[in-house]
């Protein structure tokens, strides 16, 4: 029986933000799934070692352009044109999108033609893509043109901020993975002719092995300074300038602190002036990216983590500080309660209040001062409750077996079954 083949297609792997891109290809491989790892931009990052073979650990990288394939495609679209057309009439007649909006859009269906190209001659089953941005156009424009599945995953602002054509495109998917219970809400409700049953909660996870700090820690000294962490790359939509503005009133209240902030990103040089604008230099510090080894130091070391975005899935750093024991205070927005629940595993702010985020970071500073067991023995609780959720609901390896299992169930001919599947237990 051959193998099933998957064309997975992110806006650009690998990616050291997205890393959970790369651990379902691997999950999909470890399946015996052949998984052709696809990249719209070019990527950043080197390719991580791979034990597999080269042909099945390349990148299919849609840039640079050639002007010759780009030809095929052309040709190719024109063949297929009955399989486009609908698409085509979405783009051109339908919906409120502005003409600059649709002409993207029209390219990029010439890049979905490019794409199918590329994997025409390797016996693509499904095509999966990565986020709902203009790559899940070209991946679902490719699906057509090959007459193959198609699904997709949807995150954070690539549903709730810039959700270009997703009604189109959540009408030609076989299925969707989403990763919190309020996207799928968000989803069905705003969309209300989609199938409910293709509309998949596909948690995230982080590697709950590393040892973590004991929550038991002591009371801080009137002498210690506050430190706050951040992380997350520098994006308007993270809204690191958020956290500049509450620094200042930080301060102003008179508080002691030094805030960390770990990523890079295009807004550094704006955060860079409100720091500067606002005599932060010595307490707010741009740490750059920072290796994954240092970011567990930074973790131990922070007293509060902080996040203060826009728009968010279900952050990896806030999973990532929790099952290390450190506090967490977040804004109570999108699916950020599912996993901070306030009072109990971490704390919440009113979002875009800069007066209740730092009313919050001063109370809970002051807590972990207090010296008396009942106020320590809470933030003890709280941070061992948060670990525990953690280890419960978003352990990477328990929730990438989960997704490897959803997965193939949906995509898999019902003849085909994995080369390791014990035969005895298809029969039962």
């Amino acid at each position: 029986m051959s193998r099933v083949t998957v064309a997975y297609l992110a806006n650009q792997y690998p990616a050291a933000v997205e890393p959970y891109v790369g651990e379902e290809i691997e999950e999909l491989r470890r399946r015996a799934v052949k998984v052709i790892a696809g990249s719209v931009r070019t990527p950043d990052a080197p390719q991580r070692p791979s034990s597999n073979s080269p042909s099945e650990s390349e990148i299919l990288c849609l840039q640079p352009v050639r002007l010759l394939t780009l030809l095929r495609a052309l040709m190719l679209a024109i063949a297929r044109w009955e399989r486009i057309s609908d698409l085509l009439m979405r783009i051109l007649l339908r919906g409120t999108e502005s003409p600059m909006r649709r002409l993207k859009a029209l390219l990029h269906t010439w890049l979905g033609a490019y794409y199918a190209v590329l994997l025409k001659e390797r016996g693509v089953d499904h095509i999966h893509v990565h986020h709902g941005y203009f790559g899940s156009w070209i991946a679902m424009v490719a699906a057509r043109l090959l007459d193959v599945g198609f699904s997709l995953t949807l995150h954070g602002s690539d549903l709730l901020l810039h959700g270009a054509y997703l009604d189109t495109k959540l009408d030609n998917c076989r299925f969707c993975l989403t990763i919190s219970e309020y996207n799928r809400r968000y989803i069905l409700q705003h969309f209300p002719d989609v199938e409910p049953r293709t509309i998949i909660v596909s948690r995230l996870g982080v590697d709950t092995q590393l040892r973590a700090e004991s929550p038991h820690r002591p009371a801080r000294s009137r002498s210690d300074k506050f430190i706050l962490l951040a992380a997350g790359r520098l994006h308007a939509v993270k809204d690191h300038a958020f956290l500049v503005r509450a620094c200042a009133q930080l301060r102003d209240h008179g508080l002691d602190f030094e805030c960390l902030v770990a990523g890079e990103g295009p807004e550094r040089q704006r955060l860079e002036y409100l720091i500067r604008e606002n005599q932060l230099q010595h307490r707010v510090k741009l740490l750059g990216h920072v290796a994954r080894q240092e970011m567990d130091s930074l973790y131990r070391t922070a007293d509060l983590f902080v996040l203060t975005s826009l728009s968010e899935g279900i952050p990896l750093v806030l999973m990532e500080a929790m099952a290390r024991g450190t506090t967490v205070l977040a804004p109570a927005i999108t699916g950020v309660p599912e996993l901070v629940v306030p009072g109990k595993s971490g704390f919440l702010y009113e979002p875009g209040s800069l007066e209740d985020f730092a009313q919050r970071v001063l109370f809970l500073e002051a807590l972990m001062r207090v010296t008396d067991h009942p106020s320590q023995n809470r933030l003890n609780w709280i941070r061992h409750a948060a670990r525990v959720g953690i280890l419960h609901n978003f352990d990477r390896q328990k929730n990438l077996t989960c997704f490897g299992g959803v997965f193939l169930q949906r995509i898999a001919p019902h003849s085909w079954s994995p080369p390791y599947e014990d035969p005895l237990l298809q029969q039962i």
